[in-house]
């Protein structure tokens, strides 16, 4: 009876925590992708996942199998089991298993980094073309084809693939939109590029995935995917009704500080890198 009680602790006891990480899987934003980017990762980490969860459930069950064949028995008591020295079959099996778990996962790893590279393949429209500039604690998005300045927020047209080319003032960043993609680092003297497109309107919450120092908890953002139109009016919207953007303001919002979301009607070029620049 004592044993039996045993075995369902230890049943609860895993049973817990999957219980827990299937509740929060509604918070988690990166197992609900917004766009193609996020989507081919999405299967990515699926698929890590499953061959993971082979990996585990083979290993239980041998565990299971060597544990239930070879336990004590009053009959076998006194067996002294003979001295063996190798398996080369199974020294074999378990050399060559790892090394198909490996290239199982690094083909498609591979593959999807340098699809990504790229804007998505079903992509029907031009890009459009966001400079994001991170600083001490905010984000500056700069359209360079509207003349648009935007802080702690941007907005982009749903189902038009993105082109940001990221570039920091001050320590290095990581840009991160979850749902959107993977993440890409902002980096002083360099500009990295990343492409993200929304399938549909939203709004994505975007924050830095590197520490900064004491206002890294404000370095976050919104992303807005608006429809074509939408967006279309938007732009004419801040051109007409926002105030411009000077080298004073942009000084200001340079320097190392928390500001609330921002719009100006023109932007400031963003600073050139002293390296070169990736191609994307």
């Amino acid at each position: 009876m004592l044993r039996f009680k045993r075995v369902v602790q230890v049943l609860l006891a895993g049973l817990v925590p999957v219980l827990v990480l299937t509740g929060c899987g509604q918070q988690i934003q990166v197992l609900h992708p917004a766009g193609p980017v996020a989507k081919q990762e999405f299967n990515l980490i699926v698929w890590s996942f499953v061959l993971m969860f082979l990996v585990v459930l083979a290993v239980f069950i041998l565990f299971g199998y060597v544990i239930v064949k070879y336990r004590a028995k009053p009959e076998n008591e006194g067996y002294q089991p003979p001295d063996v020295h190798g398996n080369k079959k199974l020294e074999t099996i378990w050399t060559v298993i790892p090394i198909l778990v490996v290239v199982a996962l690094a083909i498609p790893t591979v593959a999807t980094t340098y699809r990504l590279q790229s804007p998505p393949t079903n992509a029907t429209k031009n890009p459009l073309v966001i400079d994001v500039t991170s600083a001490d604690w905010k984000w500056l998005f700069s359209y360079p084809q509207q003349g648009i300045e935007t802080v702690n927020y941007v907005v982009i047209p749903a189902g038009q693939p993105v082109k940001f080319q990221l570039n920091a003032i001050g320590p290095m960043n990581s840009f991160w939109v979850p749902q959107l993609g993977g993440m890409e680092m902002n980096m002083p003297g360099r500009v990295l590029g990343l492409w993200l497109q929304a399938n549909k309107p939203g709004d994505y919450l975007g924050r830095s995935a590197n520490f900064s120092g004491k206002g890294f908890v404000h370095m976050t953002f919104h992303v807005l995917s608006k429809p074509e139109q939408s967006f279309g009016k938007w732009v004419q919207q801040v051109k007409s009704t926002a105030p411009p953007l000077n080298q004073t303001k942009y000084q200001s919002l340079l320097q190392p500080g928390t500001v609330s979301q921002e719009t100006f009607s023109t932007n400031v070029p963003p600073p050139k890198p002293e390296m070169h620049s990736i191609s994307m």
